[in-house]
């Protein structure tokens, strides 16, 4: 049986019924476009044996598919009045934990009863925790940046964002949009664009464009996840100077013996945003 998706009617009157109205605060900007949110689903390929952790409930509409596709369904709310109307709508969804909070417990750090529902996971031989969410525009680049660092129990992210987001997520070398977090998520993940979505698709329309991303953590990837937060640490450091060379931007970060390592022919008259991604893990490697 296919689950209902909610309309943008039916999220009006929830609200109007409740005497609640969408906060520009929280950055509410709920996804109505039921194909959209049934896409995105499809894109995680859900299993009995999967964690999903979503972001930004609103109303429940893209819970509604998840709670009937995965093992276990983590929802995190920050809007403390949404949550009585979660709680109402999935009394009867035994495979789902409401947390009332801000996802981000601080700027490198998720929220400490998510980081436990995640570390406490133990996957079954085809099960792992996934990302599925509408993301709240203000919390999306910490948190793809936290979970890829510190959850390797998380496998695939499935998410819409800022479009100027994910542009910092997909975007090329000497490109503005091209930093930390292109250098992050393309080192350690395959991403796929699967939908451009325009304001309308969300009431309230946000005031700019969105993207559908995929994210596919590599088993591949040439930087082990132990040392994932070094790698990290040292790419922003050298962003932080974006505009300077890299001869001058890494004689600050790194002593006079560790610049002796640098591949023979590195070019260091260029800015940090002219350094491929194979690039940057060459670095890390010779300097590590």
């Amino acid at each position: 049986m296919t689950a209902h998706v909610q309309t943008k009617r039916e999220i009006q009157e929830t609200l109007a019924a409740a005497g609640l109205h969408p906060r520009k605060r929280f950055g509410q900007h709920f996804l109505i476009d039921g194909n959209l949110m049934r896409r995105l689903v499809q894109s995680a390929e859900l299993g009995p044996g999967d964690l999903v952790l979503e972001v930004g409930p609103g109303t429940g509409g893209l819970t509604d598919l998840l709670v009937g596709e995965a093992r276990h369904v983590v929802c995190v709310e920050i809007d403390h009045r949404l949550i009585t109307l979660l709680e109402d709508r999935f009394r009867h969804a035994e495979n789902l934990t409401l947390i009332t909070g801000d996802i981000l417990q601080s700027k490198h750090r998720i929220l400490s009863e998510v980081e436990k529902a995640i570390r406490g996971f133990v996957a079954s031989r085809d099960g792992s925790v996934k990302l599925v969410a509408n993301l709240p525009y203000q919390a999306a680049t910490p948190l793809v940046m936290n979970l890829l660092v510190d959850f390797p129990q998380v496998r695939r992210l499935c998410f819409t964002v800022q479009a100027e987001v994910g542009e910092r997520i997909t975007s090329k070398p000497n490109c503005k949009a091209y930093g930390p977090l292109s250098v992050l998520a393309q080192t350690t993940c395959t991403i796929e664009v699967i939908a451009r979505i325009g304001p309308r698709c969300f009431w309230p329309a946000p005031a700019v464009d969105s993207i559908m991303l995929r994210m596919d953590v590599r088993d591949d990837s040439r930087i082990a996840h132990s040392e994932l937060p070094a790698f990290a640490a040292f790419v922003r450091s050298v962003f932080e100077h974006r505009r300077k060379q890299l001869r001058t931007v890494l004689k600050n970060v790194l002593d006079g013996e560790i610049m002796s390592r640098l591949p023979v022919g590195f070019d260091d008259t260029r800015r940090p945003e002219q350094v491929s991604i194979d690039e940057w893990v060459t670095i890390f490697r010779a300097l590590s």
